[in-house]
């Protein structure tokens, strides 16, 4: 059962010695290119969402689109972040092969952080992050979604924030990862007004 204790506090540990999230020989991407807004992500979600189902039916328990692409007039990346739950997602017998069947590919595997699963699609760009039910890190997407959505001063405040780590990584020579670090104090300074307009002890 999800607690709000779980709900707030962050998994930041490295992955344990030895271990990879990268599944094969995948590395990080250095494209880190923000655009303009696009209309049309709604719509490519939703088309996700139909094939997603299609492939893997009631064991979609849900299809929920994440991520910068979900607010709108928020620029972003030009990738759509959708939040898979499955009964469990550590049994990648269970959805993987139907996904690849639909043209996904199994890129990173954390079985340390929520059983983290992440498949991606090259058309149009995808990121399937894959979830068992009562994941923390669910919950805390689809907050701070609706809480940007809900706060346009947040909104721009994020898109400044993305903006500018995305130039110092792209200057830097970095991958995506540290654009990501670049701009977490930002989201924690967001995530934590979320948090306490909804009453969870931020």
């Amino acid at each position: 059962m999800l607690r709000a204790e779980d709900i707030v506090r962050f998994d930041d540990a490295p992955p344990p010695p030895g271990e990879s999230p990268w599944v094969g020989a995948v590395e990080p991407s250095a494209q880190i290119a923000i655009v303009e807004a696009d209309p049309r992500w709604p719509t490519e979600f939703a088309e996700l969402e139909r094939s997603i189902r299609h492939a893997l039916g009631d064991r979609a328990l849900s299809v929920s689109h994440v991520g910068s692409t979900s607010v709108p007039d928020l620029p972003a990346k030009p990738v759509i972040d959708i939040d898979l739950i499955v009964a469990d997602s550590s049994d990648e017998s269970a959805y993987v092969g139907p996904l690849e069947e639909a043209g996904f590919v199994l890129r990173v595997r954390e079985p340390w952080w929520y059983e983290h699963r992440c498949l991606v699609l090259a058309d149009p760009r995808c990121n399937l992050h894959v979830f068992s039910p009562d994941s923390a890190e669910v919950a805390r997407h689809a907050i701070f979604r609706d809480w940007l959505r809900a706060n346009p001063q947040d909104r721009d405040l994020y898109r400044d924030a993305k903006l500018e780590a995305a130039d110092a990584a792209t200057r830097a020579g970095e991958h995506v990862m540290q654009y990501n670090a670049r701009k977490q104090r930002v989201i924690r300074e967001i995530y934590y007004r979320a948090f306490r307009a909804a009453g969870l002890p931020a």
